[in-house]
């Protein structure tokens, strides 16, 4: 006996917690039919702002990241800086390269004055001879 009534009172406070969403459901569509700017006006305006404020965290984020970026190689720069003081860096020394030398090595090994003509199919040749 006391299940039935705690159900039936449960299924009155649901209803009448339905009732009262529906309620406020409808006057939330007639509040927003009586004044558009609260329908499409405020949630543009929110979207606007809290872009511009998204927007405004990524690009911090990504000038942060640029910084960690420049501090590293201005790390590796310091650190050569500090290794050829000491010597390791002296020790590389690059031979110099010069545009003509670099010209004579390709001239003796591409022999440019000995060449044969070879004909290179066209693609109407393939179809003229079947």
């Amino acid at each position: 006996m006391s299940e039935t009534m705690s159900n039936s009172s449960k299924e009155g406070e649901l209803a009448s917690s339905n009732l009262t969403i529906q309620s406020s459901a409808s006057q939330f569509k007639r509040w927003g039919r009586k004044s558009p700017f609260i329908r499409y006006g405020i949630p543009f305006i929110s979207l606007t702002v809290f872009g511009a404020v998204g927007l405004a965290h990524l690009l911090q984020g990504g000038k942060e990241v640029a910084k960690v970026k420049d501090d590293q190689e201005w790390q590796i720069i310091e650190t050569t800086k500090a290794l050829s003081r000491t010597g390791p860096v002296e020790g590389y020394k690059p031979k110099k390269i010069s545009l003509e030398e670099e010209l004579k090595v390709l001239q003796e090994k591409v022999d440019i004055d000995s060449y044969e003509y070879k004909r290179i199919p066209r693609p109407n040749d393939a179809k003229s001879d079947k």
